[in-house]
């Protein structure tokens, strides 16, 4: 995992940031680790200045290209899933968006790799990451929908995109006893999907954490 110093990156007030902790541990998110990840991250750094003032909000809030940058619940929730059967080494992030879930996952782990398959988006994120000392996240463009097959296994997949169905090949990218969390449904309907490998078998155990609404997992790729 990564120690980051993020003071001195234009710090929003702390009586805000406690205000949206209060907020998550409300809605059920137990973990330290992951709350005191969330209250020293700078939210307001992955957004466009213009909606900055909006970061402590517990709401999803546009970042270009037709994304969103996640509700902090739900990023807070996929981070805890993703911690709950202890520490993860190797995770693959689906969808690199702004940064932030990147950010906050890249605190908690040892390495990330995580596809993008906007580049612009990918070239800001980047930016970002280098401006705030993270180093442990490494940034690929590329189609999310089919992995990266270049680097698997992974002990945990993140997508933070849903597709109607569970991709195979990121099935296939699990290390044994490894992790999924995606979530999976149409643009009207979603739940967050846990899939957990059962060792080395090709057997998975699956369980629904709740509704969810996330952008749409689409192949391809774009500039």
């Amino acid at each position: 995992m990564n120690t980051v110093d993020f003071s001195g990156v234009g710090m929003t007030s702390q009586r805000t940031r406690e205000r949206l902790i209060q907020r998550l541990t409300d809605q059920g998110i137990k973990d330290k680790r992951v709350l005191d990840v969330i209250r020293v991250t700078p939210r307001h750094l992955f957004l466009d200045e213009a909606l900055s003032h909006r970061a402590y909000e517990d709401t999803a809030l546009p970042i270009g290209f037709s994304q969103t940058l996640s509700r902090p619940y739900v990023v807070a929730l996929m981070t805890e899933i993703l911690l709950s059967l202890g520490p993860r080494k190797k995770v693959l992030e689906i969808g690199t968006g702004s940064g932030y879930q990147a950010t906050v996952l890249a605190q908690l782990v040892e390495k990330i790799y995580s596809v993008e398959r906007i580049k612009s988006l990918q070239d800001r994120a980047r930016e970002r990451l280098r401006k705030l000392g993270v180093r442990n996240v490494r940034l690929t463009h590329g189609d999310g929908s089919l992995g990266l097959m270049e680097f698997a296994p992974y002990d945990a997949i993140l997508s933070a995109a849903a597709p109607g169905e569970v991709p195979e090949e990121l099935l296939l990218q699990l290390a044994p006893d490894g992790i999924l969390i995606i979530p999976v449904g149409s643009s009207h309907e979603q739940e967050l999907r846990v899939i957990i490998r059962d060792g080395d078998s090709l057997n998975y155990t699956e369980r629904v954490a709740e509704k969810v609404r996330f952008v749409p997992l689409i192949g391809g790729l774009s500039s």
